[in-house]
């Protein structure tokens, strides 16, 4: 498999655009530029943007805002996460203290 960059043609918002991107990224450009052309579109059809570079602009700040919901949400997700963890591995360890001391009291039997 070659790592050799592709030409990706890609349209938003109308328009034709020429990508050039490792074959394995190929699917993922595509699929962003058909999120981030819907995005595009939404924000055309309100009517309040006008222009193609503020509506990009707009566009952007959506996908960065989502993209930074989705980072907070999967922060405060391991955040709970890590008291539970922290539990486990206590009881985890008592537990094998737990055998040890029966280990070591079987051999002075």
């Amino acid at each position: 498999m070659s790592d050799e960059p592709v030409q990706v043609s890609i349209r938003i918002l109308d328009k034709d655009y020429r990508i050039a991107c490792a074959p394995h990224e190929e699917q993922g450009l595509r699929e962003s530029a058909r999120i981030l052309d819907g995005k595009m579109r939404e924000i055309r059809k309100t009517g309040r943007v006008i222009g193609t570079d503020r509506i990009a602009v707009m566009a952007a700040l959506n996908i960065a805002h989502e993209l930074f919901q989705l980072r907070r949400t999967r922060v405060v997700d391991s955040g709970e996460l890590d008291p539970r963890l922290a539990l486990l591995q206590e009881r985890v360890a008592q537990a094998l203290a737990g055998e040890q001391a029966l280990d070591a009291s079987d051999e002075r039997v």
